[in-house]
């Protein structure tokens, strides 16, 4: 059964219910990552393997996304900032418990080694942090099932940068 959803708005990424915040490191530049994110999303289930459909909607003003196991989602693009920032929350889903849910990719220059000396002009920043915050409201159990869910989710975004990097460095060496 469809659940319409609450809608937040980007300020539910801070200051939702439920937080679930994730970093991970990608060599390929920010621009390369947000446009695997944000313009090339029927691509996501080649990286990101939870994910079994993304299709834009409305223009790319939205989102179709289906997960592993049936999980279905109708979505609003929230902001796309290249290279910067692509959000989204969730219209609609078949997810019971979930009262709102919004995602949020924030991405970093970042050094090619924390133990690197600093940035400089002579030494650009190379390669992305990616920062995924999944934010939500719900029940009681809802909140208390996505707490247990968060060990899986954090190796599920983890493989996934780690999947897209490698087919962003492919497109660069190809």
């Amino acid at each position: 059964m469809t659940r319409r959803l609450r809608p937040v708005g980007l300020g539910f990424a801070e200051d939702a219910p439920t937080r679930l915040v994730f970093t991970a490191r990608a060599s390929a530049a920010p621009d390369a990552v947000y446009r695997a994110l944000a313009e090339e999303v029927t691509g996501w289930p080649s990286w990101f393997r939870a994910v079994t459909l993304a299709r834009p909607t409305g223009g790319g003003g939205g989102r179709e996304v289906r997960l592993m196991g049936g999980v279905r989602f109708q979505e609003t693009v929230m902001a796309a900032d290249p290279g910067l920032r692509y959000a989204y929350r969730v219209d609609e889903t078949n997810v019971p418990g979930v009262r709102a849910l919004l995602e949020e990719w924030l991405l970093t220059p970042a050094d090619r080694s924390p133990a690197t000396a600093p940035v400089t002009a002579t030494a650009p920043a190379t390669g992305t942090l990616v920062r995924w915050t999944f934010a939500a409201d719900g029940p009681p159990a809802f909140r208390l099932a996505l707490a247990a869910a968060r060990p899986g989710l954090g190796h599920s975004f983890r493989t996934a940068v780690r999947t897209l990097d490698a087919r962003l460095a492919a497109r660069t060496r190809g």
